[in-house]
């Protein structure tokens, strides 16, 4: 397996808040962490709708995203599906890896073309042994996605449609860095646990209100200040306790600099 090359600079693509472009856990190891777990990994592309761990089956990886957004999706014995998390690049999919476990109890699916670096489970429970920096970014983004899916739970039985509507577009943005978002009405009614017409609905409110411009299988963002202010109070919850964790962890990301012999 080829040792896949990271490299970021001063000149490499940045979010808004100055933050590098990629995985987010990566990005913040040490050298001697970083060099050991980049021995393991491989560059994967991530297309539409894979489904990465089905709820039930084991875990045979783990994955830093680097690109693109994925959906926790908890699946009922019908069948029947609803979104109670979103990764990012901020993240990780296969956290029960981290405590033991084998098997998912929820299915990890794809909202659109993206990446992410592969392990295999055996050498990341290995690896992280001898990484206790990545371990501890492990655990703290397995944190921050409890608090979130927490969160997500509470809206979708207390706040209405719109508003869910709103947050969701929020959330999305944030983590595919786009003002445009390839979101069709039947994945957007089975993200919210809804029908396809009440999405039709719900998005026709945001439109009219100039928030939104919704089009056959794209949402684009008109007024982000004014969308967050439309929807309800759980997307700020949630910013707001990143923030502060973000502070406390004293930006790990920022002002670091990357070869593809490791960080310092």
């Amino acid at each position: 397996m080829a040792k896949p090359h990271l490299s970021v600079s001063s000149r490499s693509p940045a979010d808004g808040d100055g933050n590098p472009i990629g995985s987010r856990i990566l990005l913040s190891l040490p050298r001697k962490e970083y060099n050991q777990i980049f021995a393991e990994l491989e560059l994967v592309r991530l297309k539409l709708h894979q489904v990465i761990h089905e709820a039930g089956e084991t875990i045979k990886s783990g994955y830093f995203v680097n690109s693109g957004l994925i959906s926790v999706l908890a699946v009922q014995p019908d069948g029947k599906s609803i979104e109670v998390g979103l990764i990012g690049r901020e993240g990780f999919v296969g956290l029960p890896l981290l405590v033991g476990y084998h098997t998912s109890p929820t299915r990890i699916v794809t909202q659109g073309d993206g990446s992410a670096y592969r392990c295999d489970a055996r050498a990341l429970i290995r690896v992280m042994r001898e990484c206790p920096e990545l371990q501890q970014q492990l655990h703290r983004f397995s944190q921050q996605l409890a608090m979130q899916t927490t969160q997500i739970a509470a809206c979708n039985r207390l706040h209405n449609l719109e508003e869910r509507l709103a947050r969701w577009i929020l959330m999305t943005q944030d983590r595919l860095l786009s003002e445009t978002l390839p979101l069709t009405q039947e994945f957007l009614a089975q993200m919210l646990g809804t029908r396809r017409a009440t999405v039709t609905v719900a998005a026709g409110i945001l439109q009219k209100a100039g928030l939104i411009s919704y089009t056959r299988g794209n949402v684009a963002i008109l007024e982000r200040k004014q969308l967050e202010e439309a929807a309800c109070d759980c997307y700020e919850i949630v910013q707001h306790q990143l923030k502060e964790w973000e502070n406390e962890t004293k930006g790990f990301v920022r002002n670091r600099t990357y070869s593809g012999k490791g960080a310092d």
